[in-house]
């Protein structure tokens, strides 16, 4: 299937979130007619593109970064279809936190349930951050160094990721502009210059060997990520890419915290 999501998984992930967008639906018409419906109940317009189709629709653009224009003419609709569908239903998928290793059923949803587990399991956490490409900010507009990695020498808004000691990941943070941030983060001892006397450069290798043991596992839980290919780089919005990542992240993790 072109969302590359099992179909037990995809199931599950139907039965999950159809109530949600049902609910979502009928919020927005209540708001537009200003109360309750006047209709009898399956009076009115069809949708050209039912649920299951809109879910599958944004998996597929999450998965590949298909345009509107391919999708729709894969799911036999016009392109504005697509786009209406996948932007009403694209919030869900973020909403649902994060899966917990062997408890089925249970999410976690914010930093304080990922710390209580972690706690509660006695489950070492491991953080990293990682750069998606995004697209420059505008000319004359105020505030584009920011986005201007110094690691990257690109436009990147930087995410924040926790995983487990196998490398399952359990939370994403919200995202913010690529530049490097000195003193934030733990980064690999420098090499030795040429010349450096033999017990320099020994430890030097263990601390960069002790280094690498220790990120190698979170490091696994980004590249589970950045195989999907929206965060190859990031062609749209910049505000829309948290939600993109955060539902990446967790339907990564329904697959690694199951494995």
């Amino acid at each position: 299937m072109f969302t590359e999501i099992p179909r037990g998984q995809l199931a599950s992930l139907v039965a999950e979130l159809a109530g949600a967008w049902s609910a979502a639906g009928e919020g927005r018409r209540f708001e537009a007619r200003g109360g309750t419906r006047r209709r009898a109940a399956g009076a009115g317009g069809r949708y050209r593109l039912v649920f299951v189709d809109r879910l599958v629709a944004t998996l597929i653009h999450l998965r590949h970064d298909l345009p509107h224009a391919v999708l729709a003419v894969l799911f036999d609709v016009d392109r504005s279809t697509v786009t209406r569908g996948t932007g009403e239903l694209r919030y869900l998928p973020a909403q649902r936190g994060f899966a917990v290793p062997d408890r089925p059923g249970l999410r976690l949803r914010t930093l304080e349930d990922v710390f209580a587990y972690a706690q509660a399991e006695g489950v070492e956490l491991r953080l990293d951050a990682t750069e998606v490409q995004v697209r420059r900010p505008v000319a004359g507009r105020g505030g584009r160094w920011p986005f201007v990695s110094g690691k990257k020498k690109q436009n990147t808004m930087k995410a924040t990721v926790i995983a487990d000691h196998r490398g399952r990941t359990l939370w994403f943070d919200t995202m913010r502009p690529g530049r490097d941030h000195p003193g934030q983060a733990v980064t690999p001892p420098r090499k030795p210059r040429p010349g450096a006397l033999p017990g320099r450069v020994e430890q030097w290798e263990r601390d960069r060997h002790w280094h690498s043991s220790d990120r190698i596992t979170v490091e696994h839980a980004l590249a589970d990520h950045k195989r999907w290919k929206q965060l190859m780089r990031w062609t749209h919005r910049r505000d829309r890419l948290p939600d993109a990542y955060r539902a990446i992240a967790g339907l990564v993790s329904d697959r690694t915290n199951t494995a």
